[in-house]
């Protein structure tokens, strides 16, 4: 049993490093922005403790190992959003990138497919989600090609489920689209609009009218696109 804990344990460790060694390449300014989250806590950590008054040896050794924990998982913290950032800026504007978000990188609060609802004979597509924030049709590839899709996605849901707002947004690197490594964190800041239950009811209510799935774009597999994240 303890070699088998060890043995996940230097796996992580592995992990880990490979993913620094792979994120430094496409981001020089990482080293020092680590270095700066762990050095920040232990900082702190020993002026509090020659600061506060009444300090013993005891406040001396626990401060800052307190402050090296801290560090530490700060330092993780940052690297798997940096890493996270990197892996979707590599793979932006393929077809099925939105789908690779929505299947490896939404929080629980969310569910949708990374099978798009529609999709052209450019690759473009719309992509539904259902959470908190209601139901969200998100639009990949060119902006004049999705809107159409979209607007037609629309009103099917409204002939079904004409209480539930439905909110619009478009992933591209142009002034109206959403960076797709800002898709994630754009949708957990919707006003929460639905609870638990209702997300339920609501998305099984859509899969019951969705028709046979649409194709996934060619040129991308979703499945094996994932972001760097340590574990």
């Amino acid at each position: 049993m303890a070699a088998e804990q060890t043995k996940r344990k230097n796996g992580r460790i592995r992990q880990m490093i490979e993913v620094y060694r792979t994120t430094k390449v496409h981001d020089r300014n990482l080293p020092m922005a680590l270095l700066l989250v762990f050095i920040a806590p232990i900082v702190v950590a020993v002026l509090l403790a020659w600061l506060l008054p009444g300090g013993s040896w005891i406040s001396w050794v626990l401060w800052p190992v307190t402050g090296v924990l801290v560090g530490l998982l700060l330092a993780m913290i940052v690297l798997g959003r940096r890493a996270e950032k990197v892996a979707y800026q590599q793979i932006a504007g393929r077809p099925g990138a939105v789908g690779a978000v929505v299947q490896g990188a939404l929080r629980r609060s969310w569910r949708g497919s990374e099978v798009p609802v529609a999709i052209n004979r450019n690759q473009d597509a719309v992509y539904r989600v259902v959470g908190r924030g209601g139901i969200v049709l998100i639009s990949e590839g060119s902006f004049q090609g999705t809107r159409r899709m979209a607007s037609d996605e629309e009103r099917k849901i409204k002939r079904a489920l004409r209480n539930v707002e439905i909110v619009h947004l478009y992933v591209g690197s142009d002034e109206e689209g959403v960076p797709l490594h800002q898709l994630s964190r754009t949708l957990n800041k919707l006003k929460p609009k639905l609870n638990r239950n209702e997300i339920t009811a609501v998305y099984n209510r859509l899969v019951s009218l969705q028709a046979a799935p649409v194709g996934i774009p060619k040129g991308m597999d979703p499945n094996r696109v994932r972001s760097q994240r340590p574990r």
